[in-house]
């Protein structure tokens, strides 16, 4: 099998490599690729050194799967040159994520989508993935009847560019060109706002992707996402109100059985997720759980996960591990 990253340099695409090696996966050759700014450097792979090569179209001749990460324009133009050359493409930007023609996927979700592919398969926003790993057992032991979210999302999410304006910010020093219009350190600020519209870009695509990947289209879900000054993962608060009444030991019942969960849900004596031991890690944590005594039928959880991989890198993997599983 030959696989190829696409933005091999970059922050995800360098964590892409990194859980390629660690989840041993059977490569027989690797093809590095980056825009010509980055092409020409070497990058290491299981104690090897890898040239990393710069994209053309003539890139995927060859290529059987390409984890891409690379921006939403370079998915646009080249992901359909992949899949016309043969490729299955897993593509982490925002491009084909609501493309009806393209099945948008978690593993522990919705597997199943992806085996209707047409040459490209969508990597969902890191803030969803988590999300729905913990609203999917949730739905099909309770059923979901609404849903309320607030993010606490590390700048990680914004690419190496988030990460150095933060570092920057907290060592004194100015960003002329950073990710938002305000100081991420020591401070809140929210992601762009979709045009003239009072939600965020981010906000939309949580709500959007959310319906789709739950097959819930009709899910009454609410959405505030907030850049806070943290490394190693983003964290959630999450309400949901169910149709079934529930206690919270049936709840954590079923957290406690799901794949791709880590229960951590002990508050008396402080056990519960936080960024920094999600960080480095494949599995989404959930904690906190408590009834919601604002609602019938409601219960709370703070979701915790590592949006550089299982947010990104380690999900694109785990898409990569289901096609070729069903493959064979």
């Amino acid at each position: 099998m030959t696989i190829a990253i696409v933005g091999a340099t970059g922050l995800v695409g360098r964590t892409m490599i990194q859980v390629l090696e660690e989840r041993d996966i059977h490569v027989d050759r690797l093809v590095l690729l980056a825009s010509k700014r980055t092409a020409g450097s070497e990058m290491m792979y299981k104690g090897e050194k890898y040239h990393v090569g710069e994209l053309t179209e003539r890139s995927f001749e060859g290529i059987d799967i390409a984890l891409f990460s690379a921006g939403g324009s370079v998915s646009r133009m080249y992901a359909p040159i992949a899949a016309a050359a043969g490729c299955v493409v897993i593509d982490n930007s925002s491009t084909w994520r609501m493309d009806e023609n393209v099945p948008l996927v978690v593993p522990e979700v919705n597997a199943s989508d992806a085996t209707s592919h047409h040459g490209i398969i969508a990597n969902p926003n890191c803030s969803t993935i988590q999300l729905v790993v913990a609203l999917k057992p949730l739905h099909d032991a309770f059923g979901l009847k609404r849903v309320l979210v607030s993010t606490y999302q590390s700048p990680s999410g914004a690419g190496q560019n988030g990460v150095d304006q933060l570092k920057t910010e907290e060592a004194g020093g100015t960003v002329s060109n950073g990710i938002a219009p305000f100081p991420i350190a020591h401070n809140t600020v929210f992601h762009q706002f979709a045009g003239d519209a009072a939600i965020t870009e981010e906000e939309a695509k949580m709500q959007r992707e959310t319906k789709r990947i739950l097959h819930l289209e009709d899910l009454a879900i609410a959405v505030t996402c907030v850049r806070v000054p943290v490394l190693g993962g983003h964290g959630e608060s999450v309400a949901v109100e169910l149709d079934r009444v529930v206690t919270v030991d049936n709840v954590r019942a079923v957290l406690q059985t799901a794949p791709g969960i880590v229960l951590l849900d002990d508050p008396s004596a402080n056990v519960y997720p936080t960024t920094q031991q999600a960080e480095g890690k494949d599995e989404v944590f959930v904690g906190r759980i408590r009834k919601d005594p604002s609602c019938e039928n409601g219960i709370l959880l703070w979701v915790v996960a590592d949006n550089l991989r299982k947010g990104a890198a380690t999900n694109a993997v785990q898409i990569l591990e289901s096609i070729v599983s069903h493959a064979h």
